[in-house]
């Protein structure tokens, strides 16, 4: 099992996942995170330092982000490693909780 980074990531990025993951399985892509499958070792020390909730175990990623279980596979063979805390996007309050960002997802 694997945890996975749904939409609410979108436009917001928070980093605050990444501080805590003691296997650097989160890849940084221009507006979103995603968690290597492969990497997870499921320890969940990621999902309660989400800020806006994004983050979610595999067996309950609601049935309409079922697509991102995909894309966060997809993703982390592409996007580069990120194992530091950032700043979050300059703009995420202002997207924090808004739905069908999926359409706003940049590859």
């Amino acid at each position: 099992m694997t945890f996975v980074v749904g939409e609410d990531c979108i436009n917001c990025k928070h980093t605050d996942c990444v501080e805590v993951c003691p296997v650097d399985c989160f890849y940084e892509g221009p507006n979103f995170l995603v968690i290597h499958p492969d990497e997870c070792i499921d320890c969940a020390l990621c999902e309660p330092e989400c800020p806006v909730d994004a983050i979610f175990s595999e067996d309950e990623l609601p049935e309409d982000q079922q697509v991102f279980l995909e894309l966060n596979a997809e993703l982390a063979e592409v996007w580069p490693n990120i194992t530091e805390m950032k700043d979050a996007m300059p703009d995420a309050e202002e997207w924090a909780g808004k739905p069908n960002k999926l359409e706003l997802l940049q590859r």
